[in-house]
């Protein structure tokens, strides 16, 4: 049997993630009973809510959404239902359809889609339908909650009655107002409406000479507010209809409560399912948005938990755009305790608690956020002794009380049980407090106990390097900043870089030297070698995730290569088609020049046009015959990839032209033309001599002829 102590749900803030989740709900009953969610008990129920939670994930990501389970709690109807002769309200009958409704659609759709959501599918039909409910209700109550005329004989002839009087007290009221207004009785509002019914508005000097009941007056009381006496005898008749016809409807809803009232249990059984099914659909909506998972889960005692986030932290980080770094522990029989060593501020209290409350999440049938490959197996018992723990009201110091948690834990830890200890043996004297520890932690080794521990002290770090199932653990520091890289090193003892961050804070370096004096040479040694080691892995880190980078970089550019080679070789099948399309036409052209040429030897017309035939049918045998809507299907297609073409011209064009208006034209500079220049006309391509020039023309002489050509449509060729 499953068990996990309350002081560790309130160590790892397990509350504080029921609060998250509890958002997500869409009921009020649903959002108090995710706050009270604790670790179930034994494993099937475990493993059956996991199910529950992951599916409901599955269909997010899927077409076969589940329906709305949103719902008006029955509560009060369900205890009036438990009370003989008691009678619902119609609004209260709208809300057992609505739930009715509502649990009949979720079970429609989780059988028919079986296939995707087993577990819940399994589970709805254990619940037991009640088929004319519904059918009852409407009979008698319409959509707006008001009971129908035809509900019963009785109430259809009493509310015809109603209206006919409602016919009469309009026309009667009508009637008096027509005529006591041509009298002059009345004032100039004429009528009003008191006690919700309408009166005329009689000045008080005529008040006499009304028939009728005075209901009223006006503040001034010069209008006295009159109901005629004919009005007022149909409006006692209508008084007694409507008497009537509550009667009938409180007949009407006691019979319909008689009829409901056997299905109270049921109806019950729909309420609780339903808010257990907002419980779950709030597990998978905080599952989502933590990109949580359902690991794979064993029997074996292995525990690998890769890339595991602490959830509160991650939530917090995400809203303020911060990093959250992941963590990766590994538990199994040959490794079965981890001890984490490092400064303060590194991470080591933040690593505890997401081991602890990712295994209390996943035991109260909550997805968590792993890597996909965790392996991860249940504990019957989770024990914790983190943060401060000083009691005020028992009157124990720090280190009392942990003691009286060690007592408890000594009782408790077994095979089965995981324990987490953060700053394990502090509270006391370093050397008496080490012992005591040291000697705690051989016990629950002993037990073959699963667990973690937090701790500056040199004697458990010796301790888990010597022990061969228990293994030592750092926080990683830059070894140049001092500054926490908040990541996990297994293998590994962390050191608490005592001196050094002291002297990263500005303390005197004689100061520091002096401290180191008064303690043990070898204690040093031992602290200072392990601060080497950790920088060292430090820079095996670094030079890891250097190779990474470039492997992910060459990855790339093999992938660009890939890509580009495959727009080759579409482009080289593409000109292939092109060659052998050209081919085919070339080869009818010789084809029909040679018929051609073969006609205009003999004339022979029926021997042409049997040639002409016969190519003809020798090409279409080699085409496939398709229907008229493929052929305008593929004519539409070459016509749209025909436009996407002349679009793409249009742009490269439109685009060369801005080009060249963009481009500054740079002229030569004209050359100086002079006798014995060799030039030639722009438009022209004779060469010819000058011999003189005169007034901005030029004599050119070409051998054969001169002639007389102005100086601006001349170009030099060769200077003399």
């Amino acid at each position: 049997m499953i068990s996990i102590h309350n002081k560790t749900l309130q160590d790892i803030e397990f509350n504080t993630v029921l609060e998250q989740v509890s958002e997500f709900c869409i009921t009020d009953l649903g959002r108090l009973q995710t706050l009270e969610i604790k670790p179930f008990s034994s494993k099937e129920e475990v493993l059956q809510s996991l199910q529950y939670t992951n599916e409901y994930v599955s269909s997010f990501y899927n077409d076969n959404r589940i329906p709305n389970h949103g719902f008006e709690p029955i509560t009060k109807e369900l205890k009036l239902l438990h009370i003989e002769n008691s009678s619902l309200e119609t609004k209260s009958f709208k809300k057992l359809i609505s739930i009715t409704i509502t649990i009949n659609e979720i079970i429609k759709t989780l059988k028919k889609f079986e296939e995707y959501y087993p577990t819940l599918s399994k589970r709805v039909s254990t619940i037991d339908t009640i088929p004319n409910l519904v059918s009852e209700i409407d009979a008698i109550i319409d959509r707006f909650g008001d009971i129908k005329d035809n509900a019963t004989e009785t109430l259809f002839q009493i509310r015809q009655s109603i209206n006919s009087v409602r016919g009469k007290i309009n026309q009667s009221f009508n009637a008096a107002l027509t005529s006591y207004h041509n009298l002059d009785y009345l004032d100039d509002i004429r009528e009003s409406v008191v006690e919700n019914k309408r009166v005329l508005a009689v000045k008080a000097m005529y008040r006499r000479k009304v028939k009728g009941s005075i209901l009223g007056s006006s503040k001034t009381g010069s209008i006295v507010y009159m109901q005629p006496e004919a009005t007022f005898q149909h409006a006692r008749e209508l008084n007694n209809l409507e008497f009537e016809e509550q009667e009938e409807i409180d007949k009407i809803l006691r019979n319909l409560t008689e009829y409901v009232r056997p299905y109270a249990p049921t109806l019950d059984v729909y309420q609780q399912f339903l808010t257990r099914f907002d419980v779950i659909y709030a597990k998978a909506k905080y599952a989502q948005s933590i990109n949580a998972i359902l690991p794979e889960l064993n029997d074996e005692k292995l525990y690998e938990a890769k890339n595991a986030f602490h959830p509160l932290l991650y939530v917090s980080n995400k809203a303020e755009g911060k990093t959250t770094f992941p963590q990766s522990i590994v538990l199994h029989p040959e490794n079965r305790i981890i001890v984490i060593s490092g400064p303060n501020a590194g991470g080591k209290s933040i690593t505890l608690k997401t081991i602890g409350l990712l295994q209390v999440m996943l035991q109260s049938g909550l997805l968590i956020p792993v890597h996909e490959k965790s392996n991860i197996c249940l504990f019957d018992r989770i024990i914790s002794d983190i943060g401060d723990n000083q009691s005020i009201e028992n009157h124990l110091s720090t280190y009392s009380y942990r003691l009286k948690q060690m007592n408890y834990f000594l009782k408790k830890c077994n095979k089965n049980t995981l324990f987490l200890i953060d700053e394990f043996g502090t509270g006391s004297d370093p050397e008496l407090g080490g012992a005591l520890a040291e000697t705690f932690l051989e016990e629950f080794y002993n037990r073959e106990a699963y667990g973690i521990i937090t701790t500056h002290y040199s004697n458990l770090k010796v301790l888990a390097n010597e022990l061969p199932y228990m293994q030592n653990a750092n926080m990683m520091f830059d070894e140049r900043s001092l500054e926490p890289m908040f990541k996990l090193a297994l293998g590994q003892a962390g050191s608490s870089f005592t001196f050094e961050v002291a002297q990263k804070n500005g303390i005197p370096y004689r100061l520091i030297n002096r401290a180191k004096k008064k303690i043990e040479r070898g204690k040093v040694r031992f602290d200072a070698t392990i601060a080497k080691l950790q920088k060292e892995r430090s820079k095996l880190e670094k030079t890891e995730r250097s190779l990474k980078a470039n492997e992910k970089k060459k990855q790339s550019e093999a992938d660009k290569l890939k890509e580009i080679n495959a727009k080759i070789q579409k482009k080289l099948e593409s000109y292939q088609e092109l060659y052998d399309s050209n081919q085919r036409l070339i080869y009818l052209g010789q084809k029909f020049n040679d018929i051609s040429e073969k006609y205009f030897d003999n004339k022979r017309k029926r021997e042409l046009m049997a040639e002409l035939f016969k190519l003809v049918q020798i090409e279409n045998s080699k085409r496939k015959k398709i229907s008229a809507k493929q052929k305008r299907a593929e004519k539409a297609k070459e016509k749209q990839i025909k436009q996407e073409a002349e679009k793409k011209v249009a742009v490269i064009r439109k685009k060369k032209k801005a080009a060249k208006k963009e481009e500054v034209k740079i002229e030569k500079p004209k050359p100086i033309l002079k006798i014995g220049d060799r030039v030639r006309m722009f438009d022209g391509k004779a060469v010819g001599t000058i011999d003189s020039i005169e007034k901005e023309k030029a004599i050119v002489n070409y051998g054969i002829f001169t002639t007389n050509v102005n100086m601006e449509l001349l170009e030099l060729v060769e200077s003399n």
